[in-house]
């Protein structure tokens, strides 16, 4: 197994460092370590991506920030349980034109903000068939309905958020900037009318209510990424059996299918497209339980937009 040197890899990834590029080495080095020791145990890949020079500590302070679930608040409008019905045998929203290109959340605790604002690009898309990008720095600066901008916060809420406010601000009146400021929702362009956001449902813990879920459109989740094969994931279907259910993290299901007899979500992240599979994670579907680090149990949840232009 061959791997880049740090300057190489340094290089790669455009890191800048500030007199510390011994102590980063020698993380980054540990860590080359710790893959060719355990990259025989597992079926999926593991590799120095973006976050090789980060301690497992460091990369969980930086990044997995989501704030614990609190009690439904007024905009829920009840919990999706399996109907039934039929569902297909797999689907991508991503291939749809109902999911953005995928972001990067930088330094900024906000995976809460891109896994909401996700959600509600890919329900206004297929209800509306026009796919918007939607801002998460509207969220980050303006939400503090229990949300902490870069330091956590949870979908539900936003959500709750949004459909109080003035309107979802357009991504590109109100860009990204990794850090939090002042709230400018007085004078961003609205890009969807907060009427139009009827409220969220949450998702009962199941396969099969999931799986419709996620046929019917992209479904915000929680999951557990803490663990060193989550941060060093490079591709295939994520199956670590070290993978626990402390949810961290928030993230997009995007859809779901079968590679080579293993089922698995196919799960859009906020780390910016050097992450994973171009910014995705595929991680194993009928495990059972919670589900694979904890993704059934979040709840996860979607919000509820209206087909056409809502007056007041």
């Amino acid at each position: 197994m061959t791997f880049p040197t740090f300057a190489a890899w340094a290089a790669t990834y455009g890191k800048v460092y500030n007199g510390d590029e011994a102590v980063r080495e020698q993380i980054y080095n540990a860590n080359l370590k710790w893959i060719e020791e355990n990259q025989d145990s597992i079926d999926f890949q593991i590799g120095p991506n973006q976050f090789a020079d980060l301690t497992n500590d460091e990369f969980r302070a930086q990044y997995l920030t989501l704030k614990p679930q609190g009690e439904p608040n007024e905009a829920h409008l009840g919990t999706h349980t399996y109907s039934g019905a039929e569902l297909p045998d797999e689907i991508d929203w991503s291939t749809k034109n109902a999911v953005s290109p995928v972001k990067d959340q930088a330094q900024c605790g906000s995976c809460w903000a891109f896994s909401a604002v996700g959600g509600l690009e890919g329900r206004h898309a297929i209800a509306r068939n026009e796919l918007k990008q939607f801002s998460e720095q509207q969220l980050v600066d303006c939400d503090h309905n229990g949300d902490e901008g870069c330091n956590g916060g949870l979908m539900d809420t936003a959500f709750q958020y949004l459909q109080g406010s003035r309107g979802v601000c357009s991504e590109e009146s109100y860009g990204y900037k990794g850090r939090g400021g002042t709230c400018q929702e007085k004078s961003c362009d609205i890009a969807l009318e907060a009427k139009a956001i009827t409220g969220y449902k949450d998702v009962d813990a199941t396969e099969e209510a999931l799986q419709e879920a996620v046929s019917e459109g992209p479904v915000s989740v929680a999951i557990d990424a803490s663990g060193m094969f989550f941060q060093l994931y490079t591709g295939g279907v994520f199956k670590s059996k070290l993978c626990g259910s402390n949810l961290d993290h928030g993230v997009l299901a995007v859809g779901y299918g079968t590679d080579g007899g293993d089922k698995y979500w196919k799960v859009k992240n906020s780390w910016g497209t050097t992450f994973g599979e171009k910014g995705y994670i595929r991680m194993l579907k009928g495990k059972g339980g919670k589900g694979q680090c904890g993704i059934l149990t979040g709840p996860p949840s979607y919000p509820v937009i209206s087909a056409s232009d809502v007056t007041v």
